[in-house]
Parts: structure tokens; sequence; C-alpha cells
């Protein structure tokens, strides 16, 4: 069984290779390093590898999966939600020059791992509608779902108030 710390640095070690896959060759020699037994860096690495959105988007989350994968699986898009997924989503489409807002683009609905990819002609607002709300129906842990219903509603009111202020009724 994995301790909270282990758990804590798969999370940590999954954002590098979530961002960037060439870095999975990074973590795997780190954890060389760190002399963590080879059947358990497979499985840390396997479930940095597997538990990536655009991977469910794929349905290639097959199987059983260890109350790790879920635990991880389920921290990671936790940070992706609530106020501070708010306060990330708006600074990733910044630092990326993404429009903020247009009501003439519509989200992508029911996207491919391969659509889902290709950012080009998306604002930070449709990722709400591609991602961040759909999130909170992937929780694979009861503690995942409670926290993440609550950080959801707080999305859904964000949005709300974000249309009427954009619309000028606020």
């Amino acid at each position: 069984m994995y301790t909270v710390i282990l758990l804590k640095l798969i999370v940590m070690l999954s954002l590098c290779v979530c961002r960037d896959p060439s870095k999975g060759e990074i973590v795997e020699k780190f954890l060389e390093e760190e002399c963590v037994d080879e059947s358990e860096r497979m499985r840390i690495l396997n479930i940095i590898k597997r538990m990536g959105f655009k991977e469910e988007l794929t349905q290639k989350i097959n199987g059983e999966l260890s109350l790790e994968f879920r635990v991880v699986q389920d921290a990671d898009r936790l940070d992706a939600i609530g106020a501070i997924g708010i306060a990330r989503c708006f600074t990733f489409g910044g630092s990326r020059n993404r429009v903020l807002h247009d009501p003439n683009v519509q989200p992508r609905l029911d996207l491919s791992k391969e659509q889902y990819m290709k950012k080009d002609e998306q604002t930070t607002l449709n990722h709400f509608y591609e991602k961040l709300l759909k999130l909170k129906d992937l929780m694979k842990t009861k503690a995942g779902q409670r926290r993440a219903d609550k950080r959801h509603k707080f999305m859904e009111e964000f949005l709300k108030e974000f249309y009427e202020e954009w619309d000028g009724r606020a």
C-alpha cells in the first residue's frame, strides 16, 4: 500500500509527465535514483501514464483500477476545478494568448482525444465545457466525488456570474 507521501509524489510527478510526455524518462530516472524497486516504479509510471483526461477520452482506462490510481487521478482532477481550477484555467489561457470568450466560438462537445489535443481556435471559457465541467462525473472515489460536487457548483456559479457581466446584466 502506498503512503500519503508517495501518493503526493505520484501526483507531482504526473503533472510533469502530463504537461510534457517526454518527461516520463526523467521521472523514471528519478525513481531509479531514489532506489524505488522496479515493480513499484512500474506501478507508479503506469498510474501516471493512464491518469490523464485525454486517456479517458480514448476509453483506454479498462479493467480494475487500483485504489492508488483512483486517489491520484481524483487529486489531479480536483486541482483542475473549483476556485483554484478557475485561476489555473485563465492563467493557462492567458499564457497561450487565447481569447477569453467569444460567443461565436462554440465549445466542442463529445471530443475524441485528437480533437481535444487540438486547441486552436478555442477560447479559455470553452475549456470549462470541454473538460472542467465533465470532471465531477469522472471521479473515482467517494471523497473525490464529494469534493468535486462542491467545486463543480462553484464553477457553475462563476459561469453564471461571468455571463451576466459579459451580457451587461450584472
